[in-house]
C-alpha cells in the first residue's frame, strides 16, 4: 500500500482526522503565574459545530476542558476558557494561573459525526522569574533579632547590687593577727587603708623590737 495512501488511515484509526479542516501552533510557550492563548483556525463550513480543547498525548484518551455551545459566547470552566469567532472561522483557548504541571500535550478540536477533527498542540511552562519581594523574604539578621540580642547581652552584663563590684576595703576587711603584726613591727599595714587612716590598735601592748619590756 502506498505511504501516501496508508497515513490517512493510520489518522482515521486513531479517532482523529488529518489535520487539514483546523490548523492551530505547533507549540505554545507560558510563564508560571500567568496565561497563555491558543488560537485554533478552521473552514469556512465548521461554523456552528462544536469546539473544544482537551488533555493528553493519545487522542482516544485525551480529556476535554472546555467545550463551546455552538455561539460565540465564551464559556469558562475552571481556569480554561473557550470562544468561538465564527466570523473569522478561529477560536481561542485561554489558561489562566498557570501551573508547572499544565505542561502537557493539548488538541484543539471540532465535534462531528464519526472521528472530530483535531491538531495537537504542545504547552510547555517557564519557571516565573523571582521577584526582589521574594529574594528579600529570606531569612535574614533584622532589627529585630539585633535588638534581641543586645538585650540578651544587657540582661549577661546586669548584676545586682549585692553583687557588684566592691572597693578592697568592703571585699576583704585586714585581719585582726595581721594589725598586731604591723604593730610589733613599728609599721603601717595598709590592707587596702587609705594613707591618712591609721590601723587600730590592739587591746594589749606589743614590744616593738628594740625595746626592753617593763621591769626587764
Amino acid at each position: 500500500m502506498p505511504l501516501l495512501t496508508l497515513y490517512p488511515l493510520l489518522f482515521w484509526l486513531s479517532g482523529y482526522s488529518i489535520a487539514t479542516e483546523i490548523t492551530g501552533p505547533t507549540t505554545v510557550n507560558g510563564l508560571e503565574r500567568g496565561s497563555l492563548t491558543v488560537r485554533c483556525v478552521y473552514s469556512s463550513h465548521w461554523e456552528t459545530y462544536l469546539k473544544w480543547w482537551c488533555r493528553g498525548a493519545v487522542w482516544r484518551d485525551c480529556k476535554i476542558l472546555v467545550k463551546t455551545d455552538g455561539s460565540e459566547q465564551e464559556v469558562k470552566r475552571d481556569r480554561v476558557s473557550i470562544k468561538d469567532n465564527q466570523k473569522n472561522h478561529t477560536f481561542t483557548v485561554t489558561m489562566e494561573d498557570l501551573m508547572k504541571t499544565d505542561a502537557d500535550t493539548y488538541w484543539c478540536g471540532i465535534e462531528r459525526t464519526g472521528s472530530d477533527n483535531g491538531v495537537p498542540v504542545q504547552v510547555t511552562i517557564d519557571p516565573a522569574p523571582v521577584t526582589p519581594e521574594e529574594t528579600s523574604s529570606s531569612p535574614t539578621l533584622t532589627g529585630h533579632h539585633l535588638d534581641n540580642r543586645s538585650e540578651g547581652s544587657q540582661a549577661a552584663n546586669y548584676r545586682p547590687a549585692a553583687h557588684q563590684a566592691q572597693p578592697p576595703e568592703a571585699q576583704c576587711p585586714p585581719a585582726p593577727h595581721l594589725r598586731h603584726i604591723a604593730a610589733a613591727f613599728g609599721g603601717r599595714l595598709t590592707l587596702g587603708l587609705e594613707d591618712d587612716e591609721t590601723p587600730a590598735e590592739s587591746g594589749r601592748d606589743v614590744p616593738r623590737a628594740g625595746t626592753a619590756a617593763p621591769g626587764g
